[in-house]
């Protein structure tokens, strides 16, 4: 009987029991052009603060499976709706901050809209991850999941 279907924002399969090797060799199938992408922040709004823990498990399974760590203080979580601004959200701000710092070289989101849900926010932020040179991902399978594809990136 197959497992039911899960209410969290995103399924991703737990990675197999095989050796390093193999997984390394299975990430770099998945995504040759985010190896060199080796420390990335999760971010998230989500609509209640409750509900914080299941989206950034499932980031953080998502970054996992690709061997990405997360530097502590890294996942962050915004409650409220998608359309705020994203200036005003105290979560982006430490995800910026660290951006900034070169303290990540990617972002892991659920969706594009978590970052910038307007179209003019969403311009501004994605010329700021230009800028910056970072990786941007979203794990719903209905997002491009190059964002910031590889010509778009700045050295």
């Amino acid at each position: 009987m197959p497992p039911l279907p899960s209410n969290r924002t995103a399924w991703h399969s737990l990675p197999d029991p095989l050796t390093q090797r193999n997984r390394s060799a299975r990430a770099a199938e998945a995504s040759p052009v985010v190896g060199r992408c080796h420390a990335v922040a999760l971010y998230a709004v989500v609509p209640l603060q409750a509900c914080t823990h299941l989206t950034l498990d499932d980031l953080a399974a998502y970054a996992d499976d690709r061997g990405w760590v997360v530097p502590a203080g890294c996942a962050v979580a915004d409650s409220g709706p998608l359309d705020q601004a994203p200036g005003v959200r105290a979560g982006w701000q430490r995800v910026r901050a660290a951006a900034a710092g070169r303290l990540v070289h990617g972002v892991v989101v659920p969706s594009f809209a978590h970052i910038a849900y307007r179209a003019a926010d969403w311009d501004r932020e994605h010329g700021w991850l230009l800028e910056q040179g970072l990786l941007v991902v979203a794990t719903d399978p209905g997002e491009l999941q190059a964002g910031l594809g590889p010509g778009e990136l700045r050295a």
